[in-house]
């Protein structure tokens, strides 16, 4: 049986993501992408993404007071419930820049520093995904009614669709190029979807076997880790160690614990 705080959470995460997708979605003008390589409509994209948040948080707070809250556009406050908020309000920036459909509203809810609770919208998709510990992952789309979520059975490595994505610092980016290339001769391909919540979901739907990456923050993975976990996959970092910022690794079982040792042993989680 759901536990009747966490059905509130998700209902409330659910309609948070909602309002703030359709804000994100309504609001952003039409040629945002024309001077994509001048500084306004990178101010624009950002202003949508504070605004959003806002959205989020302002309804959280005037809903849940006491619960606290992690936001990518700084919203932090610690909170007395043990309930925790971990917001990103808009995953895939530029992909909304450039008026690609792969962005997302990622929000999880951590209960005593558990995620319990994950929502996440991808409204040009139409799509919306949620999880609450113990009960599954499941989407409402284009079809009828929710769709309980399943990953795909597991192939040989070399057969696996791996999604991944990369920092923007050079650095670090290139030695990620350098990981990759030595990746895909040993996997049927890889994708670069530009969002890690909507690549963990996508995971969860059976669209990809497995997904890493380095660089991620908190509210990257909270809400996706959770979905993915929730429909079969296995998650972690390192060996032995949970997602993190060093490295991320999703997948189906059977992918997960290979895909992992060849990161380990490309390096993956360093310079």
């Amino acid at each position: 049986m759901t536990d009747p705080l966490h059905q509130d959470l998700l209902v409330l995460a659910q309609e948070a993501a909602r309002r703030a997708g359709a804000l994100l979605r309504d609001g952003r003008p039409a040629d945002l992408a024309v001077a994509a390589t001048k500084s306004s409509p990178i101010d624009v994209v950002t202003e949508m993404d504070i605004a959003a948040e806002k959205l989020i948080t302002g309804l959280i707070a005037e809903r849940r007071p006491d619960d606290g809250i992690l936001g990518e556009e700084g919203a932090a406050t610690e909170g007395t419930s043990g309930v925790r908020w971990v917001i990103d309000p808009l995953d895939g920036t530029v992909n909304y820049l450039y008026g690609l459909p792969t962005w997302s509203v990622s929000i999880a809810a951590e209960q005593d520093g558990e995620t319990v609770v994950a929502v996440v919208a991808v409204p040009m998709r139409g799509e919306t995904f949620h999880a609450v510990r113990g009960g599954g992952a499941w989407a409402t789309g284009l079809w009828d009614g929710e769709r309980r979520l399943a990953c795909r059975p597991a192939p040989p490595l070399d057969q696996a669709l791996v999604s991944t994505g990369f920092n923007y610092v050079a650095e670090v980016r290139a030695h990620q190029a350098e990981v990759a290339q030595r990746l895909i001769p040993l996997l049927r391909d890889i994708r670069r979807g530009g969002s890690a919540a909507v690549d963990l979901c996508d995971l969860a739907a059976g669209r990809l076997d497995g997904y890493y990456e380095r660089g991620l923050h908190a509210w990257d993975l909270a809400a996706g880790d959770l979905i993915a976990r929730e429909a079969g996959a296995l998650t972690g970092g390192r060996p032995g160690e949970r997602p993190s910022g060093d490295l991320t690794v999703a997948g189906t079982p059977g992918v997960f614990e290979p895909l992992q040792r060849l990161l380990e042993d490309f390096g993956a989680w360093h310079d």
